[in-house]
């Protein structure tokens, strides 16, 4: 774990949250397994039995970071031929990309840099849409709902991974003790900046959840959309589809 002294750098605007993420990246995947309890990679795996049927998949990740989405879902020996992440972190991708080179997926995973609110790729182009933990930074989130709905093909699947709000007074009260008494102050100690952990709480409390993100959904274009809870509903994996037919 880190010793580093704590930064005194402000705390992000969405605008520039991608370089909060730059300045964690050496520490990132370290935080996420013990502030998870390395359960993260278990809902990343969840998630892939949630993609579209099919063989020869082609996927995109947004907000990749170090591509343990897509990881995953090769790990889960989903049938994906060919996934794209992409990003604004830079630093993060330097990672992913070293991950990637290390299990030999190179020549089946790219990552590029890019605004998930404005995809740089044709419309229908891929058969499925990833994204995990990262919705809630985006500046505009009905824009990048929008854009989703663009790239993917008719019938194709959107699958979003992010915090939300459990349903239970008391387990809701538990979530917030957790995320204030332990994902701030732990997550600033390993990554030595204290003022990116405060965010990525604050916005973890405070991001539209449950039936009000499944509004936003809908207004997108998607169908048959729905929320599968974990962690007693303090992670919700949101399922969306574009539909056959305009």
């Amino acid at each position: 774990m880190s010793s580093a002294e704590p930064t005194s750098a402000p705390e992000p605007s969405r605008e520039n949250v991608h370089r909060m993420f730059d300045r964690i990246a050496p520490t990132y995947d370290r935080a996420n397994r013990v502030l998870a309890l390395g359960a993260d990679r278990r809902w990343r795996r969840r998630l892939a039995r949630h993609l579209p049927p099919g063989q020869n998949l082609r996927v995109l990740d947004l907000a990749t970071g170090t591509a343990d989405q897509i990881l995953a879902l090769f790990e889960a020996d989903a049938p994906v031929a060919e996934a794209v992440g992409i990003d604004l972190a830079e630093d993060m991708m330097a990672l992913g990309r070293a991950k990637i080179r290390a299990v030999g997926l190179e020549d089946r995973v790219r990552l590029e840099s890019g605004d998930a609110s404005a995809i740089a790729c044709p419309d229908t182009s891929f058969d499925a849409v990833t994204m995990s933990f990262g919705i809630r930074n985006m500046v505009s989130v009905p824009a990048t709902l929008r854009e989703i709905h663009r790239v993917l093909r008719p019938g194709g699947r959107v699958l979003i991974l992010e915090c939300s709000c459990p349903r239970s007074r008391f387990v809701r009260w538990g979530y917030r003790m957790y995320l204030r008494g332990f994902i701030a102050p732990v997550g600033g100690w390993i990554s030595g900046d204290p003022h990116a952990y405060r965010y990525l709480n604050v916005t973890a409390e405070t991001f539209p959840s449950g039936r009000e993100f499944l509004g936003l959904l809908a207004d997108a274009g998607f169908v048959s959309n729905r929320a599968v809870p974990l962690m007693l509903g303090a992670i919700s994996l949101y399922v969306g589809e574009r539909p056959e037919r305009p």
